[in-house]
């Protein structure tokens, strides 16, 4: 008898016998721990070694190429009726031109919104018709453009995508409402310090090459039809393009509907921009950037690579599984779960058709800011001078190769492989034996990678947060260029709030009342009416307002005839929770305290002699005396804030960024569109032009709520 039968019979035997004596649990629980205890000393302590790595199973492709040049590949797979079209050119951001960044994500946009014989709503309406998705977008390196419908419909499908990929027609209105979206867009990008981050990360470690280069105000206002035409006309050409065509369809109708929709499609697309080389660094370098009041920092460390055709790819993947690929890397363990700094901490690689990106991210505590980085450098030095344990390298080995056939289930998920594979130039076998060759990697040649790839000592690393706090301990660790969320260079004089002279004409200044309806996605959701009324020899501004049940709020802000602020106050219900604030101003300091909202809930505000330069408003004030500025085009107005809630002094800046006509309750107005940036989040004010410069409607960047004037 064997022993694992041996071990059953026991195994029955005793539960017989435990049937028997059931009344004597104390008994048979005794008996358990001496029947039971053998059989433990049985069990492996380790688990069993992997077996043998079996190929990845994949549905049959095929691939053809086009009389015009383009490159169609079919992955058949009838489990499911569904089929996915994608059409792939060299058109993404690396060949925006000079000054026009953003040109390709805009034309990307604007394919589906009017294409052949339809309009946007006409385009909208027949795909969402027949259940499916129409949709294009723009990357770094390729524009792609996308459809999916059961597969009955594929005749429409193939008939929309071709539509929008060949025939757009850029239809004024929509330029402009886009263009108006991707500025809004922007400027939210303003108040993200991911975002501000990794637009620093970029254009610090790309400089002048084209993958440093990203969209601005100035680049997207720039933007015409012609240039998108222009950009249409010279990348979205068949000798440089991919079609997948993935799912219920037979490989020989595939390449027939793709003959009769693409196969008239001519001429050839423009060479590739002549780029500089990205700069190289002899020591680590930091770029920090400044943002007044942040409570944490935003860290990103990280270096060039090489191109996408490079072997070294697969173990400098899988080095990087072990630094910071998954939250049980080496990143993660040790920020988050051993020292509590952070809620993740995670790295990356970039594969780029040109120079790809090695980026290790945090985001830390202020306090712990260069306590994170020096962590976070000393462990991408480990990774390229000391060799992995067997242990670890093994078990994230196996988990990347292990994952990799759950990434390739379905027919659109392949097609998705191989396509980045062609347009990458990789191997045409690069999806079929991507696990051989990663399993193929040596610790050695994942040491070695991680060397020459994370190059630590050459690093760039940008942080974003309050330099105020954190220039000095980062400036032990290596030089640090300082720049405001704009990439404008700043010094250290710079981080003190400057006095600003207001540009405003104090005679002007009158006793008045507003009232503004506040809007929800158009609908009506609260009010806030306001007033300014003298007070004794200066002025009171009143505001009271409410949005629905979330927010019930009165506030007082009295100031000087000369301007001087001399206290603020605030009480009401948010979310069912007492707010309170008292602001005192006397000898150029501030005094406050009470409790207000805050990231985390209700936070307690108490500041004692906090410096309030001359000239500085109560930002709970400011609106009241915005009509008061001196508005014109292209007027920047930067004001001196106290920020009441937090006590924090800061510069805000309100620009004139265009002039629009509006259309609110109180009826049609010529405004001036000012940008507002400075505060926790950046918004718009409408200004009207007319001399009394009232407020006639204001929000927040990015949100569907507004403020419009109702008399």
């Amino acid at each position: 008898m064997s022993p694992l039968a041996g071990s059953t019979l026991r195994r029955q035997t005793a539960a017989a016998h435990f049937a028997r004596v059931s009344a004597w649990p104390l008994v048979a629980a005794g008996a358990c721990l001496i029947v039971t205890a053998p059989l433990a000393a049985q069990f492996p302590t380790r688990p069993p070694a992997p077996m043998p790595l079996q190929p990845a199973q994949f549905p049959p492709f095929a691939e053809t190429v086009l009389a015009n040049g383009m490159r169609v590949l079919v992955v058949s797979n009838a489990k499911q009726p569904v089929l996915s079209l994608t059409l792939a050119v060299p058109g993404g951001s690396f060949y925006d031109a000079a000054g026009r960044a953003g040109t390709a994500e805009m034309m990307a946009g604007l394919l589906t919104k009017g294409a052949g014989a339809r309009t946007a709503e006409q385009i909208s309406a027949t795909i969402e018709g027949v259940g499916g998705s129409l949709g294009a977008s723009a990357g770094p390196d390729f524009l792609t453009v996308s459809a999916a419908v059961l597969s009955n419909d594929r005749r429409l499908a193939f008939e929309l995508l071709a539509d929008a990929a060949l025939r757009p027609t850029f239809p004024a209105t929509e330029i402009e409402l886009l263009r108006k979206q991707t500025l809004t867009s922007l400027a939210l990008a303003k108040s993200q310090p991911a975002s501000i981050a990794g637009e620093a990360f970029a254009k610090g470690l790309y400089g002048d090459h084209p993958y440093g280069r990203t969209a601005d105000e100035a680049s997207v206002a720039a933007i015409t039809r012609d240039d998108l035409a222009a950009f249409h006309g010279q990348r979205m050409r068949p000798n440089q393009a991919l079609l997948v065509i993935a799912g219920a369809i037979d490989t020989l109708e595939a390449r027939q509907l793709a003959e009769e929709t693409f196969g008239a499609w001519g001429g050839v697309a423009a060479g590739a921009p002549v780029t500089r080389a990205a700069p190289q660094r002899a020591r680590t370098e930091i770029i920090l950037v400044h943002r007044a009041g942040s409570v944490q920092s935003n860290i990103i460390v990280g270096n060039t690579t090489w191109m996408a055709t490079d072997t070294r790819g697969y173990a400098l993947t899988l080095a990087n599984q072990i630094v910071g690929g998954a939250s049980d890397s080496r990143l993660f363990q040790i920020l988050r779960e051993q020292k509590g700094w952070t809620y993740g901490a995670y790295s990356s690689v970039a594969r780029r058709k040109g120079l790809g990106s090695f980026s290790a991210t945090a985001e830390v505590r202020t306090e712990v800011t260069d306590s994170s980085l020096v962590e976070m450098l000393a462990q991408l030095r480990r990774a390229g001078s000391t060799p992995f344990p067997a242990d670890e390298f093994e078990r994230q080995k196996q988990t990347l190769v292990g994952r990799f056939p759950l990434q390739v289930e379905t027919a659109d998920a392949v097609a998705a492989q191989v396509a980045n594979a062609r347009l990458l130039g990789l191997a045409t076998d690069y999806v079929q034996t991507y696990r051989q060759r990663l399993a193929a990697v040596t610790a050695e040649q994942a040491q070695a990678a991680a060397r020459m790839g994370m190059r630590v000592d050459g690093a760039l690393v940008v942080v974003v947060g309050d330099a105020t706090k954190i220039l000095d301990r980062l400036r032990a660790i290596a030089p640090v260029t300082m720049v405001d969320v704009d990439g404008k260079p700043m010094t250290v004089e710079d981080l003190a709030p400057k006095v600003v002279a207001l540009a405003l004409d104090r005679a002007r200044i009158t006793a008045g009342s507003d009232s503004f309806a506040v809007l929800v996605q158009g609908q009506n959701f609260g009010y806030q009416v306001s007033s300014l009324e003298r007070d004794g020899d200066g002025w009171v501004y009143k505001e009271r307002s409410q949005l629905a049940t979330v927010i019930q709020q009165s506030t007082e802000v009295r100031f000087g005839a000369d301007l001087a602020m001399r206290s603020a106050a605030q009480t009401g219900k948010f979310q069912g929770a007492d707010l309170r604030l008292n602001v005192r101003y006397a000898d150029g300091k501030a005094t406050g305290e009470g409790v207000t909202p805050g990231a985390g809930g209700m936070q307690p505000v108490n500041f004692t002699g906090v410096d309030v330069p001359p000239g500085t408003i109560d930002d709970n004030a400011i609106q009241g005396l915005l009509p008061f500025f001196q508005w014109a085009p292209g007027v920047t107005v930067n004001v001196s804030i106290l920020s009441s809630g937090k006590g924090v002094v800061r510069v805000n800046t309100y620009q004139v960024t265009g002039e629009e006509t509006i259309t609110i309750p109180l009826g049609t107005v010529e405004t001036y569109r000012v940008s507002f940036t400075g505060g926790d989040a950046p918004g718009t004010y409408w200004i009207e032009k007319a001399a009394a410069h009232r407020v006639m409607k204001f929000g927040p960047v990015g949100q569907p709520v507004e403020f419009a004037r109702v008399r």
